[in-house]
Formats: C-alpha cells, structure tokens, sequence
C-alpha cells in the first residue's frame, strides 16, 4: 500500500471544513486544512470548500490568493474537487439578485437561482450520472445531500462540436428543472451536493476521488 494521499482542503473563511476535512480522513487522506500556497501546490489533492453566496466566496478566495492557487494546479494537471459554492465558482459567472460576479472561469456558464416552487433545494435526492463517470461508479442509484438555492442549469461545454474534443463527464439532478450535480473534466472534479454529508454514498464517492491521487 502507498502512502497515504496528501489533502490540502483550503481555508478561506467559508465552507463546512471540519467535516470535509473528517470525512477525507475516514476515507484515508492525510489532511491538512491551509490557505498556505506552497502547501496547496505541493498535495497530492487540493479541496475548495464552499457555502453562503457565490460572491463572498470569490472575496474569500482571492484574499487568499486562491485563484492562482487552482489555476497552478490545473495547469499543471493537478487534482482539484470543489463542493457546493466550491464547485459553483468554476463557472464564468454567478448572478445573485440580479448582480453578475466573475468567477474562476474554468467552465463556460452561469450559476443562477433555481427556479422551483421550494427554493432552497434542501435534502437527499437521486442524480443521473453521466456513462464516462468514475466518481458515481458503483453508485449511480444513490441519494446524495444537497443544499442551495443556486446552480448552474445548462452545461455550455457539452455543446462543443469539435470532434476531437473529449466533454467533461456531467452529472445532473432535478428541482424544478435540471441542474448541473457534478462534472469530472480532466483534474477537475465538483460536486454541487456535499459528499461529507451524503452517508456512506458520500464517503464511497470521496474514497473514489482520494484513490485517484495515488
């Protein structure tokens, strides 16, 4: 067996860390929680928390340096998994009351509200995984915890036409209309639901993600 993987889970100021940092840890991660850049570059995987609004995460992660953070190791092909708003902020754009707030730009798109007769979408709930998918593998049929009110609902990158061009695994869920669940795109993994909070499906889906970093 090799050494365990090492986890930056970055610490700006917002998410639920001390769960994702546990659950990591169960799944058998070594975990370190840091906004320290050297660190994060140097994990084997490196975790973008994330709850609350879409433009008070970006604050966060730019007082912190973040953006160049992620964008070093993607450009290097290092393993990057955002959750929840750490997901939401890959996209080019989130709009919150009508406000526009650039995001990381690493997918084209827009996160908006969601619109459902019950916003937030708070609760388990199934999601139809793509068929390229790693992370859902064995667990397709499962429920996972979501919570938010927010969500990408198109996915722009799937609609690209160049033959040569390898689309990113999308998972998506229902609430009021489809939404983007998840996406696997090369080092970069997101999951809109938390997997810390969804069970043992939760734990299976980040023991799938740490394995890979080996």
């Amino acid at each position: 067996m090799s050494a365990q993987p090492r986890v930056v889970v970055l610490d700006y100021g917002f998410g639920n860390v001390r769960s994702a940092v546990r659950a990591l840890e169960r799944v058998g991660a070594q975990v370190e929680l840091t906004a320290d850049a050297k660190a994060a570059a140097e994990a084997d995987g490196l975790v973008v928390p994330g709850v609350g609004a879409f433009a008070a995460v970006m604050k966060g992660l730019e007082a912190v340096r973040g953006p160049q953070i992620i964008g070093r190791r993607l450009a290097g092909g290092r393993a990057v998994l955002g959750i929840c708003v750490g997901m939401q902020v890959m996209f080019e754009t989130g709009v919150e009351h009508g406000v526009a707030t650039p995001g990381l730009g690493e997918w084209p798109g827009v996160v908006d509200r969601l619109e459902a007769p019950i916003v937030p979408h708070m609760g388990w709930a199934t999601v139809e995984p793509a068929p390229t998918s790693r992370l859902f593998r064995g667990i397709e049929d499962e429920r996972f915890y979501f919570v938010h009110s927010y969500a990408a609902r198109s996915f722009p990158l799937l609609e690209a036409g160049d033959a040569a061009f390898v689309p990113p695994a999308v998972t998506w869920a229902d609430h009021g209309g489809p939404f983007v669940a998840a996406v696997e795109n090369g080092p970069l993994s997101a999951t809109q639901f938390h997997p810390e909070k969804s069970g043992d499906a939760g734990a299976q889906l980040l023991a799938t993600w740490v394995e890979s970093l080996r």
